[in-house]
């Protein structure tokens, strides 16, 4: 089939997000000017470089009580700073609950029965159990085609990465189970990994 998004796809359930899949989840930890911590997932997010290292997330949605955006996105045109906790398997419920949206003075951390450290470059919080967390500082906000679209990008400032997913000097993915993005519903883990060379190697 073929269709023009503008026109509509006929089918029961959007397939977009099925075909730019597996999709990384970017958990987002924040705080707000006030001091309140907020904890959200983001499947619209990646890395985008490696000197100095940058990331990306988008938003594309807004609340009630935040205007044009959500929580995330609000409290880091506050303060300007940002965490990534990269989601394990093991953390894929608390993950979900994290997700419920709710008002703006409620602790995600606490909805989610989440440990919490606090950040070592950044004024933030980021989640305990998370197999690796990167420290961003925002560089910049874009905003994009359509009502509440906007993507953060920020710098890694620090890095955290728990010392049993480190085997033989590698950052070994297998040890945690990332948690990827499908559509629908849908997850995936990543249990199994193959290395290729490239032609140039």
């Amino acid at each position: 089939m073929f269709y023009r998004p503008e026109e509509g796809h006929g089918l029961p359930h959007n397939p977009f997000g099925a075909i730019v899949s597996p999709r990384p989840i970017g958990w987002i930890s924040s705080r707000d000017a006030e001091g309140r911590d907020n904890l959200a997932p983001y499947s619209f997010f990646n890395a985008v470089a490696y000197v100095p290292p940058q990331v990306m997330f988008a938003s594309t949605s807004a609340k009630a009580d935040q205007g044009d955006t959500k929580d995330s996105v609000a409290n880091i045109r506050e303060t300007g700073v940002f965490c990534v906790n990269i989601v394990s398997d093991a953390l894929r419920d608390a993950m979900n609950a994290s997700s419920k949206a709710l008002p703006r003075d409620e602790d995600e951390f606490a909805h989610a029965g989440l440990e919490r450290e606090e950040c070592r470059t950044i004024a933030c919080a980021r989640v305990a159990a998370a197999p690796a967390a990167l420290e961003c500082r925002l560089t910049q906000i874009v905003q994009l085609e359509g009502k509440a679209n906007f993507v953060v990008f920020g710098e890694v400032t620090g890095i955290h990465l728990r010392d049993a997913c480190l085997v033989d000097g590698i950052f070994d993915v297998t040890t945690y189970r990332p948690l990827a993005r499908l559509g629908y519903r849908d997850y995936a883990r990543v249990e199994e990994v193959f290395a290729l060379a490239r032609p140039d190697d």
